[in-house]
């Protein structure tokens, strides 16, 4: 892979040019990294609003028709549903693993089997997410299993 990288002073905002023989699964995957860089999410705890990188998201979770997001050391409350959500991180290697959890694809650090066709994933903080039965051939896909 070659990186340049053109300095314009004249230029207002950085723009991305992505030179390649076909768009493959590396090009793809370079692409869901800068959209991940750029995007932000609001989320409150403790009574104040912060703004979060998509790229320090762990997972999403709708629990008692409340939506939160959990990073590695805070768990946000949003007030987008989670399929809102969900919109909003999809080009950002987020996937759905369940009816109500959305992963940072990017933040799995191992998958293990689990009974009845589910997926035990292990996020970077030792977090344990079940993926079920019905979106784990999403997740072998997305591996290159299927």
């Amino acid at each position: 892979m070659k990186i340049t990288i053109d300095e314009q002073p004249s230029a207002r905002n950085i723009a991305v040019t992505i030179t390649c023989p076909r768009t493959s699964r590396q090009v793809l995957d370079i692409v869901a990294r800068l959209r991940m860089f750029d995007r932000k999410v609001t989320g409150s705890t403790n009574g104040s609003t912060h703004v979060i990188s998509a790229e320090d998201i762990l997972y999403v979770e709708s629990v008692d028709k409340k939506t939160f997001f959990y990073t590695a050391d805070a768990v946000y409350e949003t007030p987008l549903r989670l399929y809102e959500m969900e919109e909003r991180l999809a080009d950002c290697d987020f996937l759905r693993v369940a009816k109500g959890c959305v992963v940072n694809f990017r933040k799995i650090a191992a998958l293990r089997p689990d009974i009845n066709g589910r997926i035990l994933a292990t996020m970077d903080n030792e977090e344990q997410v079940v993926i079920s039965r019905q979106y784990a051939p999403d997740v072998k896909h997305k591996l290159g299993l299927l």
